[in-house]
């Protein structure tokens, strides 16, 4: 009988250890859902408030003033079926980019693999989609809107928000170690990317000749999705546009992987 013998902490073991630590993952979700409403004086009702504001902004200033097409679509539900993943990824590069720098004190005394610090962070914005899905029935409720058979495909997009999420919060998350700027910059970021992309209005008001360089914005294959699942109707599904959202996450996952592998030994020094 031949027995080897190795280091449990190896490069070789890093990727395996993550699934070892999956008490610790769901532990750190759990303590960032406590933190993330303490002291609030509305506490979980942050995430009924912020999108149905949200909502009646975007209906008013693109339905009303500037009276955009719907096509028979009730503009609330237009808006807030964009807003569903949209609120889910702004919420979650927030959360996710500052996840590594939130748990300073974890990081320099435990070993474990960190990027199980963002995957964590990015699991409690679940809590709010759920909440926020439960407002958008009650909204088709009010409007008499029946949803789409397509919406069984709804969990398949879900997962793809996760992942493209999780490919920018995790390179936010390392570059924000080493560069403080960054938790400026993603408020940025998340507000500027909310009128670029199509959550107020429908993506096929945008051009043909720019419709692909649009697409680069992955979110838009989701938003698209989104409302084809919810909506059907005269909402197709643009494989072109998912397929682009899709290779753009992934690019930036293997690029945020690589950089975060190589600076993650030093987080502990510069935390």
């Amino acid at each position: 009988m031949e027995i080897i013998i190795e280091a449990k902490r190896t490069e070789k073991n890093y990727w395996r250890d993550i699934f070892h630590y999956y008490q610790l993952f769901f532990f750190l979700a759990w303590k960032e859902f406590l933190i993330r409403y303490k002291q609030t004086v509305m506490g979980v009702s942050w995430s009924v408030v912020r999108p149905i504001l949200t909502m009646i902004v975007f209906t008013f200033i693109f339905g009303n003033i500037a009276k955009l097409p719907s096509s028979g679509v009730p503009y609330p539900i237009l808006v807030y079926c964009g807003l569903l993943p949209w609120q889910f990824f702004a919420e979650a590069l927030s959360q996710s980019s500052n996840s590594l720098v939130g748990n300073s004190n974890l990081i320099s005394k435990v070993y474990f693999p960190r990027v199980i610090i963002p995957a964590s962070s990015i699991m409690v914005t679940m809590i709010d989609f759920a909440i926020s899905f439960a407002i958008l029935i009650v909204l088709m409720i009010i409007f008499g809107f029946v949803p789409s058979i397509n919406i069984l495909f709804l969990p398949v997009l879900l997962l793809q928000t996760i992942y493209t999420s999780y490919s920018i919060g995790i390179f936010l998350a390392a570059l924000n170690v080493r560069y403080r700027d960054i938790r400026y910059i993603v408020p940025f970021i998340v507000q500027f990317g909310l009128y670029i992309s199509p959550v107020g209005f429908s993506a096929k008001l945008i051009p043909e000749k720019w419709a692909l360089l649009y697409a680069c914005n992955p979110m838009v294959g989701i938003i698209d999705g989104f409302r084809w699942a919810l909506i059907g109707g005269e909402y197709k599904l643009n494989i072109k546009h998912i397929l682009i959202s899709i290779v753009i996450s992934t690019i930036i996952l293997l690029v945020a992987i690589k950089y975060f592998r190589k600076t993650e030994k030093t987080f502990a020094d510069i935390i």
